[in-house]
């Protein structure tokens, strides 16, 4: 009996400590895979928290800033109007979170709604408050430069073609929109170039690659003579500033009563082919001018609400604020911020 009870204690005992060992074993990995859990957790969530230096790829991806300090200094800048948009499930931090990743994204009012965990319109209203802020409370991100300081930092590709005179190289560029109901607007907005209904703006940027320049909205029909004629951009030249343009723009404006010097390619018209000299001036011009078509490449790709693959709706040029469209507000800040991004001009 006595060996019997000693095995049956044996038989009993031994399972009762692996038990034990297994229970501690499981409890010590269930606390350690919550904290992971936790950490995955709020690294999906759209706050300051879960975009760490670890991160920086997802924070570019979300508001086409280069670094979160950028971020941090224009949340900083506006605070005092963050606070005043009162949502209490939104930090400030994520209110102009959400305002640049629908820029950046064009993501539905609703996907944005769900990400945020508030209502559509609650989105609505922050995206268009936060934007007429933000293009009034940095309007020295787009401005035309002092003369000095722009020869001091001439580019070199411009100075061993033009010396230091080039002032501002110019192009217009087009957003595609859904039909408005009148037809009056469907014939002032179509462009025959695009062959839809557009929205056309004049944009100016330095040597340097910086947007010194843009215009209010125009209807895709305008000419770009007739758009560099009465947006006010003549008024900035001075004698003996050099403007880059394309073939679509006229001489005679652009020189006028400034006694500016327009730098334009030559046409075929009227010719079978360019002589010698003229196919070397047409080299020239085009081989920096092409600055401007990386700017306006650079705004589209970086800001998909100006892109131009899929067509913004007419409520962005229904809406306005101070007479000016929500659609102007958007691209102004569209290229606002892409002032504060590297260059597209290395040297």
């Amino acid at each position: 009996m006595e060996e019997g009870n000693s095995s049956f204690e044996i038989r009993v005992d031994e399972p009762q400590i692996s038990k034990t060992v297994d229970v501690g074993t499981q409890m010590d990995l269930s606390l350690k895979d919550i904290a992971l859990l936790e950490e995955e957790v709020s690294m999906c969530k759209l706050e300051e928290s879960s975009f760490t230096d670890n991160y920086r790829k997802k924070f570019t991806y979300y508001t086409g800033l280069p670094n979160i300090a950028l971020f941090l200094f224009i949340v900083n800048h506006v605070e005092g109007f963050l606070n005043s948009v009162r949502v209490r499930r939104l930090s400030n931090f994520q209110k102009l979170l959400l305002t640049l990743m629908k820029l950046r994204l064009n993501l539905d009012y609703s996907d944005l709604g769900y990400r945020f965990n508030i209502r559509q319109s609650t989105v609505s209203s922050i995206f268009k408050r936060v934007i007429f802020f933000l293009a009034h409370s940095f309007p020295s991100l787009i401005h035309w430069p002092d003369r000095d300081a722009l020869r001091a930092s001439m580019p070199q590709c411009f100075k061993s073609k033009f010396g230091n005179k080039v002032a501002v190289i110019i192009d217009c560029f087009e957003i595609p929109t859904q039909r408005p109901s009148l037809i009056r607007s469907k014939v002032q907005a179509y462009s025959s170039y695009k062959s839809r209904i557009t929205v056309k703006y004049l944009l100016g940027i330095t040597p340097q690659g910086v947007v010194s320049f843009l215009s209010e909205g125009w209807g895709g029909r305008v000419s770009d003579t007739h758009i560099t004629d009465h947006c006010g951009i003549l008024e900035n030249l001075l004698p003996g500033d050099i403007v880059l343009a394309d073939r679509g723009f006229d001489i005679k404006i652009l020189e006028g009563e400034k006694h500016a010097k327009a730098e334009i390619p030559d046409s075929t018209r009227g010719k079978k082919q360019l002589s010698a000299a003229e196919v070397s001036n047409t080299r020239k011009i085009a081989s920096v001018r092409i600055h401007v078509e990386r700017v306006i490449g650079s705004i589209r790709n970086k800001f998909k609400i100006i892109s131009f693959n899929s067509a913004v709706p007419v409520s962005l040029l229904n809406e306005t604020h101070e007479n000016t469209s929500l659609l102007d507000y958007i691209v102004r800040v569209s290229c606002m911020l892409v002032n504060l991004c590297d260059s597209i001009v290395n040297d």
